[in-house]
This record gives structure tokens, sequence and C-alpha cells, in this order.
């Protein structure tokens, strides 16, 4: 009797295929349930698809409040010191002293600067001479006349010539003085373009001075606010020299000339100076013509940028409802609402471009609408 052996990679081969045939058997075989074809979809009980749920868009909600806003027009200007003055040598000559540097508060009158006095003095003291001479003979003239021993045409000469000469004295005196170079007005040392031991020419510029005290702005308005605006309005600045500070003024005064080619007039703003601001300092002004104290607002980043009457998503019932509103005045952060909305209500900030009328929302600020009030209306403030 002949003994038949299995090799060992034929036991393992059936090990192998027993394996899967278990392991199939024991998940069905990766067969759809009983009663439902393989690649159809869920039903319900009526035999209809179920339709799968879309998920909630997150959104930021800010919440619709009373407060003060205004009505203004705004523009950017560069700020000007309305005196200001070229102060130029009036004398020719060397320069010996230089008192004042560039940042120094000077007054009218006060001396800069002086130039060597020496030869001017010289004229001055000749032309005094001379008039004592004069004076002098002059004088016995007049005795002469008195006795007739000299006429009366004479004496005359003699007055005249003393009159020249008093001016040439006056005028001597009056170089004299201006070899001191004084400031014509209060302020400060802008620029100073002198050195001692320069030579300086008559009407050389030596230095600048201006009055910081106040400033102005020039704004260049366009003709359909001539009827709005008016000399008196506040008015509110902020410089980007100095960031976060906002700085007040009023409007000055207005032009009452529309400019035929740009078809705007000029307004004058007024700023007091002598503190941060500087002359040059690039300004954004805003002139406040209209100010609403209780009126009802929201963030503009708000309002739907389609086009057509403005309108806004408000949640309801974890729903965005797109309603549409009538604005009063926009500010450029805060946008008044005169119908539409009431005081309370949640509209999209954030979110608004993935959302439609209807759509499932889910409020992530839920907890503090207010505060995301705030952040929208600094977003815009930004942009």
């Amino acid at each position: 009797m002949k003994t038949s052996r299995t090799s060992p990679l034929a036991r393992t081969t059936a090990v192998l295929a027993l394996a899967i045939t278990l392991a199939l058997a024991g998940c069905g075989g990766g067969q759809p349930p009983e009663g439902q074809a393989a690649g159809t979809a869920a039903t319900g009980p009526d035999g209809k698809p179920l339709d799968k749920k879309a998920p909630a868009v997150p959104v930021e909600v800010a919440r619709v409040t009373k407060q003060v806003i205004s009505a203004s027009y705004s523009g950017t200007a560069s700020l000007e010191a309305p005196a200001e003055a070229q102060v130029v040598a009036k004398s020719s000559g060397v320069v010996l002293q230089v008192l004042v540097e560039e940042g120094d508060q000077v007054q009218a009158g006060q001396v800069l600067a002086r130039i060597d006095p020496d030869r001017a003095r010289l004229e001055m003291e000749r032309s005094r001479a001379t008039v004592r001479k004069l004076e002098n003979n002059f004088r016995r003239a007049q005795e002469l006349l008195a006795s007739k021993l000299v006429s009366a045409e004479s004496v005359e000469q003699i007055r005249f010539d003393l009159e020249s000469a008093k001016a040439s004295y006056d005028l001597a005196q009056l170089e004299l003085s201006h070899t001191n170079i004084v400031a014509p007005i209060s302020g400060v040392v802008a620029q100073r373009m002198v050195k001692v031991g320069n030579l300086v020419a008559l009407n050389a510029p030596a230095f600048r001075v201006v009055d910081i005290s106040q400033l102005e702005g020039v704004l260049n308005v366009p003709e359909r606010e001539l009827a709005t605006l008016r000399p008196g309005m506040p008015l509110r600045m902020v410089v980007d020299a100095v960031p976060g500070q906002v700085f007040v003024g009023k409007v000055d005064r207005i032009s009452p000339v529309v400019d035929s080619g740009s078809g705007t007039f000029r307004v004058v703003c007024a700023f007091e100076g002598g503190g941060t601001l500087r002359p040059g300092m690039f300004g954004r002004i805003e002139v406040v013509y209209d100010e609403r104290v209780d009126a009802l607002t929201m963030p503009r980043v708000a309002l739907l940028e389609d086009e057509g009457e403005p309108a806004v998503f408000v949640v309801r019932e974890s729903k965005a409802v797109r309603v549409p509103v009538e604005l009063g005045y926009v500010n450029g952060e805060l946008a008044e609402v005169r119908s539409g909305l009431v005081e309370g209500d949640d509209v999209v900030t954030a979110g608004k471009v993935a959302i439609r009328d209807g759509s499932e929302v889910e409020v992530i600020n839920a907890a503090s609408p207010e505060a995301s009030t705030e952040a929208a209306v600094a977003q815009v403030a930004v942009e």
C-alpha cells in the first residue's frame, strides 16, 4: 500500500484560501443589505431618496444700535503756515554774529544776526559832520540877513542844503541799523542760510521765520457742496505723522468763486498750531456739516455689494434673510438705517459671499455682537 504525502507549499495555499473564505463570510462578502441594490441611494419609508442636509455657513454679525452719526465731507490737504517771512539782508557786508539757530522762538524786531557796521558807521559820521557845518552856516547867514549883509536867496539856498544833508544823515542812520538783521514777525526760525564770516549781498536771504501758532489746510471741494459748507463748521483731521490722534479745527473761510476748469472751490481749514502739528504735514480732513444724536446705525461693511437697492443679510432663527434697507448718512465707518431694520437686529458683516437668502448660518461671535460692531467699524476705518 502506497502512502500519499502533501507538500508544504500546498498546505500553506489551502490555509490561506480557508482564511479568505471565512473573512468574506463574516463581513457579508461586501454585498449590499437585503432589499437594496448596489449603487442606489438610501430611501425613506415613503420610498423617496433622503436629501443630505447642507452644513450651516459660519458668519459674523454686528448688532444694529442707536448712536451719534454725522454727515461730512472728507478731503486731503497739506498744512501751511499763513504767516511766513523770508528774512533778507538789507545791507551788504561780512557776518560778525549769528544770534539764533533753527528751531528758536523769536519775536518781531528781535536781532537775528549782525553784519560788520564799520562802513555804515563812517558814512553816518560824515553825514553828521556835514549837517553840523550847514547848521552853523545857516545860523550865521540868518544873522547876516538881519543886518542886510546877505541876500534872502543865499539864506534860502543854505537852508535847502541843510535839509538835504539832514536827509542824507537819516539815510546813513538807516543803513547802519540795517547791519542788524531782525525778525519781521514772531515765530520759529525754520531755516538759517548765513554763517559767521560769510559775505552777504544786499537782499540775500538769511533766515526763514514761520509763525506756527495757527496752521491752515486748503481743500478743493466740488461745487455741489457749495450750499452745504459754511465758515465756522467744525473739522476733524488725522495726520500720518501722528497716528491715532484726532485734531479739531474749523472752517475759516470759503471762496465765493468756483474754478471753471476743475469745478471746485477753495475751503480754508484752520487748526491751532504750536503743538504736535507742523507745517508741511499731510492731513486727512473731515468737515462735519450735520449730526444726528439718536440715529439707528450699523457697520457699513454689512451692506451687500451687489447692484440695486441697498440690502443686508439679517440672522433670524439661524437663517440668513435678505432685507432691503433705506440708508441715511454714510460717514465712511457707519451707515444710518432709515427703514428696514430695528434696534437689536443682527446683520451679517463677515461671510456674506458664501450665503444666499434662506441659507442656514452659524453665528461664531454670538456672545458679543457689540464687540463685532466695533471690529467692523475699525475695519472700515483702516480701509
